[in-house]
Protein backbone atom coordinates (compact mmCIF):
# COMPACT_ATOMS: atom_id res chain seq x y z
CA UNK A 1 0.00 0.00 0.00
CA UNK A 2 2.52 2.46 0.89
CA UNK A 3 5.22 1.31 -1.80
CA UNK A 4 5.44 4.79 -4.52
CA UNK A 5 3.70 6.85 -1.68
CA UNK A 6 6.87 6.70 0.52
CA UNK A 7 9.21 6.59 -1.94
CA UNK A 8 9.26 10.47 -3.13
CA UNK A 9 8.63 11.51 0.82
CA UNK A 10 11.99 9.54 2.00
CA UNK A 11 14.23 12.51 0.86
CA UNK A 12 12.20 14.91 2.69
CA UNK A 13 13.48 13.41 6.13
CA UNK A 14 17.39 13.70 7.41
CA UNK A 15 19.21 10.41 8.57
CA UNK A 16 17.78 11.06 11.75
CA UNK A 17 14.34 11.00 11.19
CA UNK A 18 13.58 14.04 11.08
CA UNK A 19 11.74 16.56 8.61
CA UNK A 20 13.79 18.87 6.65
CA UNK A 21 11.17 20.68 6.48
CA UNK A 22 7.47 21.26 5.47
CA UNK A 23 7.13 20.97 1.60
CA UNK A 24 5.16 24.12 -0.12
CA UNK A 25 4.45 22.34 -3.17
CA UNK A 26 0.83 20.83 -2.76
CA UNK A 27 1.37 17.65 -4.26
CA UNK A 28 4.69 16.77 -1.70
CA UNK A 29 3.00 18.14 1.47
CA UNK A 30 -0.28 15.71 0.71
CA UNK A 31 2.26 13.00 -0.25
CA UNK A 32 4.11 13.57 3.24
CA UNK A 33 1.09 14.08 5.42
CA UNK A 34 -0.58 10.99 4.01
CA UNK A 35 2.74 9.12 5.14
CA UNK A 36 2.57 10.98 8.81
CA UNK A 37 -0.50 9.76 8.96
CA UNK A 38 -0.61 6.28 8.13
CA UNK A 39 2.57 5.79 10.46
CA UNK A 40 2.35 8.15 13.52
CA UNK A 41 -1.48 7.48 13.90
CA UNK A 42 -3.69 4.19 14.07
CA UNK A 43 -7.23 4.15 12.54
CA UNK A 44 -9.11 2.91 15.21
CA UNK A 45 -7.78 5.11 17.84
CA UNK A 46 -8.84 8.69 19.55
CA UNK A 47 -5.66 10.76 20.37
CA UNK A 48 -5.60 13.47 22.73
CA UNK A 49 -4.23 16.98 21.44
CA UNK A 50 -0.74 16.97 23.09
CA UNK A 51 -1.10 13.06 21.72
CA UNK A 52 -0.79 14.40 18.42
CA UNK A 53 1.38 17.38 19.31
CA UNK A 54 4.28 14.62 21.02
CA UNK A 55 3.61 12.47 17.92
CA UNK A 56 4.20 15.50 15.06
CA UNK A 57 6.76 16.62 17.34
CA UNK A 58 9.04 13.69 17.18
CA UNK A 59 9.38 14.47 13.04
CA UNK A 60 9.09 18.64 13.39
CA UNK A 61 10.00 21.17 15.74
CA UNK A 62 6.54 23.19 13.94
CA UNK A 63 3.86 20.59 15.15
CA UNK A 64 1.24 22.64 15.26
CA UNK A 65 1.39 23.46 11.75
CA UNK A 66 1.78 19.88 10.47
CA UNK A 67 -1.40 19.45 12.89
CA UNK A 68 -3.66 22.24 10.74
CA UNK A 69 -2.18 20.40 7.62
CA UNK A 70 -3.66 17.41 8.60
CA UNK A 71 -7.16 18.25 10.00
CA UNK A 72 -7.52 20.98 6.51
CA UNK A 73 -6.11 17.82 4.25
CA UNK A 74 -8.86 15.68 6.09
CA UNK A 75 -5.67 13.26 7.27
CA UNK A 76 -7.04 13.71 10.95
CA UNK A 77 -10.66 14.73 12.04
CA UNK A 78 -11.09 16.82 14.99
CA UNK A 79 -14.11 17.39 17.42
CA UNK A 80 -15.61 20.44 17.56
CA UNK A 81 -14.04 21.53 21.10
CA UNK A 82 -10.50 20.35 19.55
CA UNK A 83 -9.85 17.84 21.99
CA UNK A 84 -9.57 14.79 20.09
CA UNK A 85 -8.44 13.75 16.72
CA UNK A 86 -9.08 10.43 15.00
CA UNK A 87 -7.19 9.12 11.55
CA UNK A 88 -9.56 9.26 8.57
CA UNK A 89 -9.49 5.92 6.65
CA UNK A 90 -10.04 7.74 3.48
CA UNK A 91 -9.12 11.64 3.56
CA UNK A 92 -11.58 14.23 2.23
CA UNK A 93 -10.99 17.73 1.55
CA UNK A 94 -12.87 19.52 3.71
CA UNK A 95 -10.56 22.27 3.39
CA UNK A 96 -10.09 22.49 -0.39
CA UNK A 97 -7.11 20.31 -0.40
CA UNK A 98 -6.48 18.21 -3.61
CA UNK A 99 -6.04 14.76 -2.30
CA UNK A 100 -2.64 12.89 -2.95
CA UNK A 101 -2.24 10.78 -6.46
CA UNK A 102 -1.66 7.11 -5.85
Amino acid sequence: MTSHPSRPVADLFSADGRLKAIPRKPARREALLAHLAETLFEADRTYREREVNEALSTVHEDFSALRRYLVIGGFLTRTKDGADYRRQQQPGSPGGAIPAVA
